[in-house]
């Protein structure tokens, strides 16, 4: 029984300690998969995965070697804010691939990049022409980012010439069911504001599972029971009568 507590709590200081150095190291270490995060990674799971499981191994080196690795990224990552010459090594550069539309070679052979990779990062873009390139470029986090050529460019309400359209950042009211207070208080709305409105609807607040002003001010709302399950059931009966007619 020792045996298995002990797994158990190295199993969750494990994950606690993860925890707090995703925390410590911030959202980028998340978003952006650089070379210095990847390496980052990979000894973190390493260390942590050791923690929880190898007995062999004293906890308190494996909770050592958690501290030095995540102080060592953290400053690795304030070096690379300092210095652009010492980030390009620590993170790595990005890489032309296209440019004026033409294909740099050299370029793809020298980050080992092949035309098939290429061809899907354009695909996943929804670009299935390489006329429509004007420039690709392969970034850090391994994404390629692409400017289409002019004529092949989305048109813009400021090319139309179309007056703008005032828009808010979208405040959410209600989730899971549970009125959010503050995000009520912080935009000067009240909750009898929100009633009033979801009484004109003929809904109240325990009907609401989500609820959210969007960019144009609009209300939207799902609520508990939106008549999907009675369809399925009516669906359910005809198919049983279409059964038995037959």
């Amino acid at each position: 029984m020792q045996v298995y507590m002990d797994i158990v709590l190295r199993a969750f200081v494990a994950m606690i300690m993860l925890l707090l150095i995703a925390k410590i190291l911030g959202k980028q270490t998340l978003s952006n998969l650089t070379f210095h995060d990847f390496v980052t990674g990979i000894i973190l799971g390493s260390i942590a995965a050791n923690l929880a499981f190898n007995k062999q191994l004293h906890s308190s080196y494996m909770i050592l070697a958690l501290i030095v690795v995540t102080v060592t990224s953290f400053l690795l990552s304030i070096i690379a804010l300092k210095s652009r010459k010492m980030r390009s090594w620590i993170s790595g550069s990005p890489t032309v691939l296209i440019e004026d539309g033409k294909i740099l070679e050299q370029n793809m052979k020298k980050v080992r990049y092949s035309l098939d990779s290429l061809d899907q990062a354009l695909r996943e873009k929804e670009i299935f022409n390489l006329e429509v390139v004007e420039y690709a470029v392969l970034e850090d986090n391994g994404m390629v980012s692409v400017l289409k050529k002019q004529e092949y460019q989305y048109v813009t309400r400021k090319d139309l010439k179309l007056l703008s359209v005032p828009q808010s950042f979208p405040v959410e009211l209600i989730m899971d069911g549970i009125v959010l207070a503050d995000n009520l208080k912080d935009n000067g709305l009240t909750q009898e504001w929100l009633e009033n409105e979801l009484r004109r609807k003929g809904k109240q607040i325990s009907d609401v599972f989500y609820g959210v002003r969007g960019t144009q001010q609009q209300l939207i709302f799902d609520y508990y029971e939106d008549g999907i399950r009675n369809l399925l059931i009516k669906n359910s009966f005809c198919s049983y009568w279409r059964l038995t007619d037959t």
